[in-house]
């Protein structure tokens, strides 16, 4: 039985555009099991092209908050001109909410793209937590946090061990080693006053090197597991090598996990995308929804 998590108001601010991730979206966060006194702010996004005809937009909105206040949570709604994903990192700002909820695509997506341009400039802009969510949903059970030791990962296990995770869930944490240094078998000889190590050398100092990266792999592993105990969850150890986001995709579709937690190494002032290569593929390519944490002084907010 997990320990209870002592329990925080939680603020959510949620995109909606009408398409189908959008209401996956709405619907993962109508089974949140929110804290009392948590709330909800539904955000919608027009064009000027729009402006002379909101009641479709509205209707839509409100039935989108109606959704959620059947799931007894408080919700209010904003219908805002301009640009989607500016209007949300915008309003973010302000609000300060303790997470982003946005679909992985909107209602003009191109065919075939797994992320579409909104979500993609809210994870690389907001100012805290992005969940990109994927349709179709179905539930939250099986969470996989990914952690490669940085400060960045430390952040994304401590905001998981807030995050109201619905009824029991199945939890994971995964890190994955460099992959093995290509073998060069090497003869044993003298250049000038550099001497070259003999193969069995060579072997001996790779199988070191594995076993430390092993090692050090396990305890931290060991050490996250051991945190995330303490903020009342039971999770899982899961060690691979290879190429990071590769390794995660694949355990991912093995295991069926349906959210992925990664942190993110946020944004400089010139406000370019220095998201975490491996981050930045989860996002893109894992195929199911994935939670990016960042704290709101990495945004440089």
């Amino acid at each position: 039985m997990l320990a209870e998590k002592k329990e925080d108001r939680f603020k959510i601010l949620l995109a909606d555009d009408g398409s189908e991730h959008a209401e996956a979206a709405s619907r993962l966060v109508g089974d949140l099991p929110l804290p009392a006194g948590s709330e909800i702010t539904v955000l919608r996004a027009f064009a000027s092209t729009q402006a002379g005809d909101l009641a479709p937009l509205e209707y839509a909105l409100n039935q989108t908050c109606a959704r959620l206040h059947e799931k007894g949570l408080p919700v209010k709604a904003e219908l805002l001109l301009g640009s989607p994903a500016e209007k949300i990192v915008e309003y973010a700002a302000t609000y300060q909410p303790d997470l982003i909820v946005v679909g992985a695509k909107g209602l003009r997506a191109t065919f075939g793209i797994l992320l579409g341009g909104v979500a993609q400039q809210v994870v690389e802009y907001a100012c805290c937590p992005v969940l990109v969510v994927r349709a179709p949903y179905t539930s939250l059970k099986r969470f996989l946090l990914v952690t490669d030791g940085s400060s960045s990962s430390r952040q994304a296990a401590q905001y998981l061990g807030k995050f109201p995770l619905p009824g029991e869930p199945r939890l994971e944490v995964m890190h994955v080693l460099p992959p093995p240094p290509i073998h060069m078998a090497l003869e044993n000889a003298t250049f000038g006053s550099l001497q070259v190590a003999a193969p069995e050398q060579v072997l001996e100092m790779e199988s070191a090197l594995r076993a430390k990266e092993e090692g050090d792999g396990q305890a931290l592993l060991d050490a996250t597991v051991k945190s995330l105990q303490n903020l009342g969850l039971a999770a899982g150890g899961v060690l691979k090598r290879g190429d990071a986001a590769t390794e995660i995709i694949e355990h991912v579709r093995e295991q069926k996990i349906d959210l992925i937690v990664t942190g993110s190494r946020g944004l400089s002032q010139i406000r370019s995308w220095l998201m975490g290569s491996v981050s930045r593929k989860l996002v893109h390519y894992s195929g199911c929804s994935v939670l990016v944490v960042r704290s709101r002084q990495a945004s440089g907010k």
